[in-house]
């Protein structure tokens, strides 16, 4: 129909392997048949907003339906998402192209007579929120020849994802703060047909996902601070109106709501489609004063200020995964709880993700997945304070390897000397930066084992003190090893005299053996049998 392009629910241009291109009906059904293998066009961080879209797109549907069956069937789809959209019987909010800008069209809201749009986007990596502004490692505006499904994902990936960015343009309200970032922290099937593949499957995810929501809606509801009706909030929020400085409240919403934050319309040109931009007076949804709390099924939320999280420039390492899932003091979000529907003995994995950003900044696309055993999956319930205490245990012991190995090298760099008079403490301190290479490699090898040991140690414990033990030694000489590969080969890069060198090293050698013997006897049995025949004589 003139005046309309592109309509996700009959034109089939969503890429899926391999299964070849797609309807979003086609797309839901494939995901609940579990026969998508992946999105091939999908940039690396486009994965998780593409998820969450389509769970609570799919969750949506369902719930307004009354059903809590998941259709494998493109036309059942078609049918539930067309009910989302029953004021628009032409489809018009299903069109990434609608010429009528009074009306909304896919994750673009319908732009006032008063309200120009003057900025374009000639490609759709040019409208994703990728910050690029020094356009060194990922280049500006290059796309140029994109196709559909690119706008596609650069459209949900702006409008559920970006943050702020220069005056009047405002970020989505499921984050703390605009120069914050969306997280995800869930549980996710992993498949038995590929089991060397540690990316969850898409499909038995999204079906997870969207049966986990369905079961818990009431639940969540019930906890939530927020006034959420129990039916008939808005749910699409492009197909609201939104006058110039106009809000939408979160009594208005749907607890599983999608947002767009900013205003954008595609149009067709001669050499295809492109995008045109502006500025809003107030953010889309009033809920500033919330910091990103708002029952988002994949934002941990911190207890005491009662805010998302924000990962910053920070990482998803052994620390951070141990405080989000063990410590109690954050509330874990309802996809990241072991669920009714997950069956005994079932391998799951936490799957953490989120674009790292600063102030008006992107400091990398950070995800993680890690397997859990069917006994430790279980354990994410009840037992979660034995988990935390038993990796708290492997915190120390990294500690103890790092500062071990700091200061073994710090003595090398001072040539050896070992005087404590203040202004050598203070020298010390100056030296502390020749070990940050090494520390940062030692922290990186116990990031890699650190949950593979846990998950022994957690089951070890059924088996007694003596496994219990053994476990904490294997880990520890695991330490043990790498920190002195890692000490060897930084040794012959530290400042030091050549007169001094032979001494320096002897010592340093000396002193990392003493503070890890002292924590880890153990590790050194040769030793302990000389000494113990020693005392003995």
């Amino acid at each position: 129909m003139k005046g309309k392009m592109f309509n996700l629910l009959t034109d089939a241009f969503i890429t899926a392997l391999p299964l070849g291109a797609l309807t979003l009906p086609g797309t839901l059904a494939a995901l609940a048949r579990d026969e998508v293998d992946d999105f091939p066009a999908l940039r690396a961080h486009q994965g998780m907003f593409w998820h969450m879209f389509l769970v609570q797109l799919a969750a949506l549907a369902l719930h307004r339906a009354d059903e809590t069956e998941i259709p494998q069937d493109e036309e059942t789809w078609r049918r539930l998402l067309r009910g989302l959209t029953k004021d628009f019987p032409d489809d018009e909010p299903w069109c990434l192209v609608v010429d009528d800008w009074s009306k909304p069209a896919f994750m673009q809201a319908a732009v006032p007579d008063e309200v120009k749009l003057e900025k374009l986007a000639p490609s759709p990596d040019a409208l994703d929120l990728l910050i690029t502004a020094k356009n060194h490692d990922i280049k500006q505006a290059v796309a140029r020849r994109a196709e559909p499904e690119d706008w596609l994902f650069a459209l949900v990936t702006l409008q559920t994802g970006e943050g702020y960015n220069g005056r009047d343009n405002y970020g989505i309200a499921r984050m703390n703060g605009g120069s914050s970032s969306r997280p995800m922290l869930g549980l996710a099937p992993l498949s038995s047909r590929t089991p060397m593949n540690m990316a969850p499957r898409p499909g038995a995810w999204f079906s997870r996902d969207v049966a986990v929501l369905l079961t818990t809606r009431q639940r969540v509801l019930d906890k939530s601070v927020i006034d959420y009706p129990p039916v008939g909030g808005v749910g699409l929020t492009w197909l609201a109106p939104w006058p110039e400085g106009a809000q939408l409240r979160t009594r208005d919403l749907d607890v599983w709501f999608i947002e767009v934050c900013r205003r954008v319309r595609l149009s067709i040109r001669e050499h295809g489609l492109f995008g045109s931009t502006g500025t809003s007076k107030a953010t889309r949804i009033d809920a500033k004063h919330l910091n990103g709390a708002l029952d988002d099924p994949w934002a941990p939320v911190l207890r005491p200020e009662n805010k998302s999280l924000t990962l910053n420039s920070g990482d998803f390492d052994y620390r951070r995964l141990t405080e989000l899932l063990f410590s109690g003091d954050w509330d874990r979000p309802v996809l990241a709880e072991l669920a009714d529907i997950d069956r005994q003995g079932e391998t799951l994995a936490v799957v953490a993700a989120a674009l790292s950003r600063g102030n008006s900044k992107t400091e990398g696309f950070k995800s993680r997945v890690v397997p859990l055993s069917g006994k430790v999956a279980q354990a994410l319930g009840a037992r979660r304070p034995e988990l935390h205490q038993l990796a708290r245990s492997q915190v120390e012991s990294i500690v103890t390897f790092d500062k071990a190995l700091r200061d073994a090298l710090v003595l090398a760099a001072a040539g050896g000397e070992r005087e404590e008079q203040e202004e050598k403490k203070k020298k010390k301190e100056k030296l502390y930066k020749y070990a940050e290479l090494a520390r940062g490699h030692l922290d990186r090898y116990a990031d890699e084992i650190f949950f593979e040991h846990l998950w022994r140690r957690f089951e070890a414990q059924e088996a007694g003190p003596e496994a219990l033990q053994a476990e904490e030694k294997a880990f520890a000489g695991k330490l043990w090893n790498r920190t002195t590969m890692i000490f060897e080969q930084a040794l012959p890069a530290l400042p030091c005299a050549s007169l001094f060198r032979p001494r320096a090293e002897a010592r340093a050698r000396s002193l990392l053996r003493f503070l890890v013997k002292k924590r880890y006897p153990e590790l050194f049995p040769m030793q302990q049998r000389m000494e113990t025949m020693t005392d003995a004589a």
